[in-house]
């Protein structure tokens, strides 16, 4: 079972800011511990035709937070960043890439960006997008439908790879 800590009562009526923050990091969580208890292979394992597994799933949401949470307010390239120059290329593993490595590069990227918008309002505009300046109430909401439709996915994958439920309500 996952714990769900925006259905908290504290959290119905707290700030909005607190309210985003909640969900944000319920599936930042999620998506974290969708790798707990599985095998380097079983992490890897490709069951669909694109490149998603589950291992490449928390990958990509480490270049999603680098994205939204650094790019966009530092208007430093990818490059500079040092992530993968499209999405499609941040579900790439490599030799290298372990459950426990993706999960440290993971929570690292998650703390990166708490600590990038800490002392931003949700009002403060992100300059550096290809949309344009972007108020970061709406990169919050874009992150978390982000963070759920891959949560989603991780729990199709798993209940693929073992064969059962995964029972996250």
């Amino acid at each position: 079972m996952v714990s769900h800590p925006s259905v908290q009562p504290d959290v119905f009526h707290a700030a909005i800011r607190e309210q985003f923050e909640a969900f944000l990091d319920e599936h930042r969580s999620a998506l974290h511990d969708s790798l707990n208890g599985l095998t380097e292979e079983q992490a890897r394992r490709s069951l669909v035709p694109s490149k998603t597994t589950l291992l490449g799933l928390v990958k990509h949401a480490a270049f999603v937070e680098k994205v939204w949470f650094d790019e966009a307010i530092t208007c430093r390239s990818r490059a500079e960043i040092g992530i993968a120059a499209s999405p499609d290329e941040s579900f790439d593993l490599h030799d290298g890439d372990t459950i426990a490595s993706v999960q440290r590069d993971y929570r690292q990227a998650c703390e990166e960006s708490r600590r990038a918008t800490a002392e931003l309002t949700l009002d403060d505009l992100l300059p550096g997008n290809r949309r344009g300046p972007l108020p970061l109430r709406w990169v919050y909401l874009h992150t978390v439908r982000e963070l759920a439709q891959h949560c989603g996915h991780a729990d199709i994958l798993r209940e693929q790879i073992l064969d059962g439920p995964t029972h996250r309500d």
